[in-house]
């Protein structure tokens, strides 16, 4: 307020005082119509003119020095310098496991000694249930009982083929009796041996479909879902434009919203194949599920790599203004002083990616300058501002 009073009335002093003699020769001058002496006397007011602007910026620098009560904008600052800067771009996925399957029976029968329930951890092998044989054990003890009398009879022809007693007839019947006997042993045991229902993995029960003394069927019937969540991944559609940018190995990020997780990792497949129909292609990333909260068909997001600039100049997005032109321009603070004080200038930059509301500028700015980032919107080239340290 002090320095608009100061500046107002020497205003009005000059005015009051040299106002009317300045008219006044100003129309002798014109009047002669000589125009060298116009020229001349629009130069002296010129050099009037650069005489009084100094000695107003004298003042002003007094007033500054002097006035301890002058208000001036308070920003907020920032040393800028150099960093890694990492660009990600984001696409969304499924979390997914291969070791989620339903079991079918492979036998006809009675469902009977279910031995697990829903949420009990199994091993690869281990028993789930059994299906009534209908009578194949029975069946295949008879079976063996011939075989060893046909195994028998085989060796003993053998004995005697050798000592050339007997026919060759008589030793090849015996041999081709013992060999169908053992095919048939062996296709009863296969049969057998689908009478019991195993873990095909290591897993967890997630359901438990058909009940004990329900009849099943192969292929009709659902018996079990079982369930791996130890390894675990995350599968997503990428548009074909970053086929360039990605590749197996490629770091990458996936958040898991429901659970609140962030997981860092690596490319573990990338699809060869580019759907027509969105003109995309997939990959995979293998992700670790501590505790088993990840489940499969859980909703990801997964954040690509796809640029990386080392010794990168980045400031906050919001400190990037536009002028009329369409040119982003920031300040920067020069002469600061103990005091708090320093000087707002406006610089014209070249910005590049933004992510996570911070820019990275191409051009414009170097390391160890000052960035004004609270308060720029409000301040003008030039400017002397106060500032948070």
């Amino acid at each position: 307020m002090k320095k608009l009073i100061i500046l107002f009335g020497l205003s009005l002093v000059l005015i009051s005082c040299g106002g009317e003699a300045e008219n006044k020769s100003i129309d002798q001058v014109l009047e002669s119509e000589d125009l060298s002496q116009i020229r001349a006397k629009k130069s002296e007011l010129s050099n009037e003119q650069a005489q009084i602007a100094e000695q107003i910026d004298r003042l002003d620098e007094a007033i500054k020095r002097l006035d301890k009560n002058r208000r001036m904008d308070l920003v907020s600052i920032q040393t800028i310098t150099d960093t890694l800067f990492k660009h990600y771009a984001e696409v969304q996925g499924n979390v997914a496991t291969d070791e989620n399957i339903i079991i079918y029976p492979e036998f006809s029968g009675i469902l009977t000694d279910v031995r697990v329930n829903e949420g009990d951890r199994v091993s690869k092998g281990q028993v789930l249930a059994r299906i009534d044989d209908g009578g194949l054990q029975n069946e295949l003890a008879q079976l063996e009982a011939q075989e060893r009398l046909a195994k028998t009879t085989y060796e003993r022809q053998e004995r005697l083929w050798e000592q050339n007693i007997g026919s060759e007839m008589q030793y090849l019947e015996a041999k081709t009796n013992y060999e169908a006997l053992q095919s048939s042993v062996n296709r009863l045991k296969s049969q057998l041996d689908k009478t019991v229902v195993r873990a095909p993995f290591s897993g967890v029960v997630d359901e438990v479909i058909s009940e004990q003394g329900e009849v099943v069927s192969p292929g009709q019937n659902q018996l079990f879902r079982l369930i791996s969540l130890d390894k675990m991944y995350v599968e997503a559609d990428v548009p074909e434009n970053y086929l360039s940018k990605i590749s197996k190995g490629t770091e990458v990020k996936v958040n898991i919203g429901s659970v609140g997780r962030e997981f860092e990792g690596k490319i573990s497949q990338v699809g060869n194949n580019i759907n027509p129909n969105n003109r995309t292609f997939k990959i995979e990333v293998a992700v670790p599920n501590e505790n088993d909260l990840i489940k499969p068909n859980q909703i990801a997001t997964i954040k690509l790599n796809d640029y990386t600039s080392e010794n990168a100049i980045v400031i906050p997005e919001s400190s990037i203004q536009k002028n009329a032109q369409g040119e982003s321009i920031v300040y920067v603070l020069e002469q600061e002083n103990e005091k708090n004080f320093g000087t707002a200038k406006k610089v014209i930059v070249e910005t590049g990616l933004v992510y996570n509301d911070s820019i990275e500028i191409k051009q414009g700015l170097e390391s160890g300058q000052i960035l004004i980032t609270d308060g720029a919107k409000n301040i003008r080239d030039g400017q002397e501002v106060k500032f948070r340290k």
